[in-house]
């Protein structure tokens, strides 16, 4: 069995670390990443300033500097 491709249609920020997403199976979610594991490339979304200014790429949100988290990532928390 092939499983499609999962990336992010839609990303709003929430408040906080926290984001609404849909995703292309049609699920829709608030991810809370308050404890996420914000060190190394990701240290700079630690302030909230800096995690709020993502936007949507092709397939997941993205922040400066290309960071981004995957998306089957997110969909698992």
């Amino acid at each position: 069995m092939t499983m499609e491709p999962l990336w992010v249609t839609n990303a709003t920020w929430a408040g906080g670390h926290k984001i609404s997403l849909t995703f292309s199976d049609g699920i829709e979610k608030t991810v809370d990443l308050e404890d996420y594991d914000f060190t190394g490339i990701l240290q700079p979304l630690q302030d909230v300033e800096n995690f709020r200014n993502f936007h949507l790429s092709d397939w997941t949100v993205e922040w400066s500097d290309g960071i981004d988290i995957a998306p089957e990532a997110l969909y698992s928390l």
